[in-house]
């Protein structure tokens, strides 16, 4: 519902007033479940987050960190076929609008930690690396939104793939 208002009205036109009389709520008691009209749309980070975490978890330590990590990316977020257009609409506000993405700093850094994290367990002693995947993975799950944003008849699962193709570094070889 307010998502829909920050489409119609524009995000920054959209006040708290307004989201809660579509929800037919009072504004106290919006803010028993938001500290802002921005944490709307990042209601589902920390499923997305904690799904990232537990495929991550999951991988078999010998198998190709690669598809590991991509498979992880693309299940995390994984937009369920009814919720496309809400999930492209949410993309292109985070993507758009400033105090947005003032805002998915925060979220974005835990990505990239978490991929970070993943990679430095995993290939011990290769720090440098493990930077590069964590800037990798969030890298990519931002070129992928941007496309399937601009290319509508595509898939995000597919810009994902892609995009993790493109920019995942390769394994280090050896120790460090």
């Amino acid at each position: 519902m307010a998502q829909e208002l920050f489409v119609q009205q524009g995000f920054d036109e959209t006040s708290i007033e307004d989201i809660a009389a579509a929800a037919h709520i009072g504004r106290r008691t919006f803010f028993r479940y938001f500290s802002s009209k921005a944490d709307v749309l990042f209601v589902a980070s920390d499923a997305e987050l904690a799904t990232l975490r537990r495929v991550l978890s999951s991988a078999p330590a010998g198998g190709d960190y690669r598809e590991a990590v991509t498979e992880a990316v693309v299940v995390a977020l994984r937009v369920p076929p009814g919720d496309q257009l809400w999930a492209r609409q949410r993309a292109e506000l985070v993507l758009s609008v400033p105090a947005l993405q003032a805002h998915a700093a925060v979220v974005f850094a835990r990505w990239r930690r978490t991929a970070a994290d993943h990679a430095a367990a995993r290939f011990p002693g290769h720090e440098l690396f493990a930077l590069a995947v964590g800037h990798a993975v969030l890298a990519a799950t931002l070129a992928a939104h941007e496309h399937w944003i601009a290319h509508p008849g595509t898939e995000l699962e597919d810009a994902l793939r892609a995009a993790l193709g493109l920019l995942l570094p390769p394994q280090p070889a050896g120790p460090a």
